[in-house]
């Protein structure tokens, strides 16, 4: 009974508050990690200047000042709930999905090979192509928009879906580790407002992917045969193939070795 005792005393002492700390800790990391990517960041310094006016007017007494304040809260709160509607949905919708998987750095750097091997093929001839790399966060709510696969990544069926005006051609083909799950997804498109006018809808489905997951997407441009990379909220526009290489490999820790390609892999 003694023993119990003094793990209730521990618990209430150290592990509780901990725990309280720790998840709270989390939450508003994973959120400042969603909202930096994104504008909101300008109103939360808005914010954090409001916070400073109200500071001094407490501080010096300025009733009228801090009158106008106090009746402005409860409409500041339901503004900033309103506002930040879409990083707050992003937040929990990431919590919601997380997977604690690590990729075999083998198999994803043979992947990245292969794929690139098709982007040029079919960058040289004009022809678009999307492809989402998989990583944390689940993508099931994609891949059951578009037509089940689940075959080897190899370049020749890369060529095979993009390169022919197939029903699969216009969607995004889903990756995941060596396996390409899914053809023909549809992406949710990008809520940023100032997005050139040259991007067409893949670039934009791209960037949409980028800011809800933690994705990687590759896009061909059908106009000019670029290569480009949305991730983090953000478009990495007509990079060469060894800046693509350096930006999966870091993304997914894979090897600094060039892997050696299995038979059946499309050699342009």
């Amino acid at each position: 009974m003694i023993v119990y005792d003094q793990w209730i005393q521990i618990y209430d002492n150290f592990i509780r508050p901990g725990l309280d700390i720790g998840i709270l800790a989390f939450i508003l990391y994973k959120a400042y990690e969603i909202i930096k990517k994104t504008y909101s960041v300008q109103l939360l310094r808005a914010a954090f200047l409001v916070a400073v006016f109200y500071s001094i007017a407490l501080w010096l007494k300025l009733s009228t000042l801090l009158w106008v304040l106090n009746k402005m809260a409860p409409g500041l709160i339901v503004a900033v709930a309103v506002i930040f509607q879409p990083e707050l949905r992003k937040l929990f919708l990431q919590l919601g999905q997380t997977r604690f998987t690590r990729f075999k750095a083998e198999e994803q750097d043979l992947t990245i090979e292969y794929v690139l091997d098709a982007a040029e093929f079919l960058s040289e001839r004009r022809r678009g192509m999307l492809v989402v790399f998989s990583r944390r966060t689940s993508l099931k709510d994609v891949a059951v928009t578009g037509t089940e696969i689940n075959a080897q990544v190899s370049s020749s069926l890369l060529i095979t879906i993009f390169g022919h005006d197939t029903p699969l051609h216009d969607g995004a083909v889903l990756i995941q580790n060596d396996k390409i799950l899914a053809a023909g997804c549809f992406l949710p498109l990008s809520e940023q407002y100032d997005i050139k006018k040259t991007f067409g809808t893949r670039h934009r489905a791209a960037l949409g992917l980028s800011e809800q997951t933690d994705a990687v997407v590759l896009v061909v441009s059908e106009e000019t045969g670029a290569l480009s990379l949305a991730y983090d909220s953000k478009l990495y526009y007509d990079l060469s193939r060894e800046q693509i290489i350096k930006t999966l490999s870091g993304k997914f820790e894979t090897s600094s070795k060039k892997p050696a390609k299995k038979d059946g892999a499309y050699e342009s």
